[in-house]
């Protein structure tokens, strides 16, 4: 798809990238090779962006913004919202690989300020929900949707050894009744 449309490229090179960065990681990446995935030279990528690095930042942050799109939290559906995620991640499975990469190339994501804010708000909406009696209040919110957010990624992040535990048809009726016990006041 050649275009003069700079949002487009923009987008092709976002494609590119997360394709790149989820295969080889940061360290291992190549501008030309996501330059040439996406189909732009490479010193464009550059006017888009001083580097590798900040590339992988903007992925990470792309990422970030879509999730929380895509899968709006309901703390009142807690199981649902798990399944959700749940299907996200087994739709996308480059988006997981990519993730695994930045914890590991990155470290601690939570200083940035897309996924503080994310957390944030989903962390004041199970307060909401516990205050409305729909969630247990047995564990603080923030535990709550940190053992939410493991379950509903776990399939997604085990070695082979773990997931072949449970044959992948059942994974998602797992997490959601897995959530639904732990959430249930």
């Amino acid at each position: 798809m050649r275009t003069r449309d700079p949002e487009a490229k923009k987008q092709l090179l976002f494609e590119a990238a997360l394709a790149e960065f989820a295969e080889f990681g940061r360290a291992g990446a190549r501008i030309d090779r996501m330059a040439r995935r996406a189909g732009i030279s490479p010193g464009l990528v550059y006017s888009f962006y001083e580097g590798k690095a900040e590339l992988f930042d903007a992925v990470f942050d792309r990422i970030v913004d879509l999730i929380v799109a895509s899968v709006p939290i309901d703390a009142d559906r807690l199981p649902e919202y798990a399944g959700h995620l749940h299907d996200a991640g087994a739709s996308h499975p480059e988006v997981m690989r990519f993730l695994k990469w930045y914890d590991l190339e990155r470290g601690d994501s939570s200083q940035r300020t897309a996924v503080a804010a994310s957390m944030s708000e989903k962390v004041a909406a199970i307060t909401e929900a516990q205050r409305r009696g729909t969630v247990t209040t047995a564990r603080p919110a923030a535990h709550i949707l940190a053992l939410v957010l493991t379950l509903a990624n776990m399939w997604h992040l085990p070695a082979e050894d773990v997931a072949s535990l449970v044959p992948e048809p059942e994974r998602r009726a797992l997490v959601a009744s897995a959530v639904a016990e732990l959430v249930t006041p």
